[in-house]
């Protein structure tokens, strides 16, 4: 029987894992009760405040559904995602910075042909993107296909609003054409907040910070031999991009959605009021030699 104390019982719950069959888990465990443990001793955390986090924690989970994921936006809000982004995507010159994926990510987007409108029921500015996707070292890539999705303009996603526009919009998937381009009408998304009327809004709101995120269309592109790129591309002309409440922008993800007056579009479209243009090119960094390995077997 062991008494144990404030500074011995670590020890001795990092050792309850020495048994452990994957070493991996084994290092992951012993390292986060160690810094659990760290923490807890440095701010002498009180019973009403442990007994806080994990009602709070479950409320987080309680706030999850087959729309909406809680845990993934306290993840964003305390810059989790982007460290463990910023970890995992080393990239090499030539490929496009990656940024979160975000909660509103829908795996049942239509695949569409290239150049059609994702609106849908949204309204607004006009927006068409047109997009090449090509390896680090700049050959363009046929066949990828390019997930796309953003909010209307008034900073809702699709699924935040699905029973007035009777389904998804604003987001879709592309093939990549034989010279790696890919093109589509949408509308021009805004800034917007975060959903802040659960728990991760009131850490923001309990520490004054606003839940703001810039303009931004996101893009999952993937290519057979290559690592998938999660980013978005965020309007160079929308507030926050220097306090995204997810810590989400890159200098080298900020583009210009440049304004174009009535007339015709690069497509043939005849576009009868003002409209904004989108013209980005992606890098995409080869899968490691593991990967492409396992592909292969």
């Amino acid at each position: 029987m062991s008494n144990f104390t404030e500074h011995t019982i670590t020890k001795a719950v990092v050792e309850r894992f020495d048994d452990t069959p994957d070493p991996r888990l084994r290092r992951i465990l012993g390292s986060l009760v160690s810094h659990l443990h760290d923490f807890v001793r440095d701010v002498e955390l009180t019973f009403d405040e442990w007994k806080f986090a994990i009602e709070y924690l479950t409320r987080t989970g309680q706030k999850c559904d087959q729309h909406r994921q809680e845990f993934i936006l306290l993840s964003d809000t305390l810059g989790v995602s982007m460290l463990v982004d910023a970890i995992n995507h080393r990239m090499p010159e030539g490929a496009t910075e990656t940024t979160v994926l975000g909660p509103f990510y829908v795996v049942e987007a239509p695949e569409l042909p290239s150049g059609s409108d994702i609106a849908g029921g949204m309204t607004g500015t006009p927006l068409f993107v047109e997009g090449v996707v090509s390896s680090a070292d700049g050959m363009p890539l046929s066949g990828a296909l390019v997930d796309v999705w953003h909010t209307d303009d008034d900073g809702f996603y699709d699924v935040q609003q699905l029973d007035a526009l009777g389904g998804l919009a604003g987001r879709a998937r592309f093939r990549t054409d034989a010279e790696g381009r890919f093109q589509f009408w949408s509308i021009m998304p805004t800034f917007y907040p975060i959903p802040d009327d659960g728990p991760v809004g009131e850490m923001l709101k309990a520490t004054r910070r606003h839940p703001y995120r810039p303009a931004h269309v996101h893009f999952m592109i993937r290519a057979e031999k290559f690592e998938t790129l999660i980013t978005h591309v965020f309007a160079a002309d929308s507030p926050y991009l220097d306090s995204d409440a997810v810590f989400g922008v890159k200098s080298s993800l900020v583009a210009d959605f440049a304004k174009e007056e009535g007339g015709t579009a690069p497509d043939g479209r005849s576009v009868a009021g003002p409209w904004r243009r989108l013209t980005y090119g992606f890098g995409v960094k080869p899968a490691a030699t593991a990967d492409r390995a396992a592909e292969t077997a």
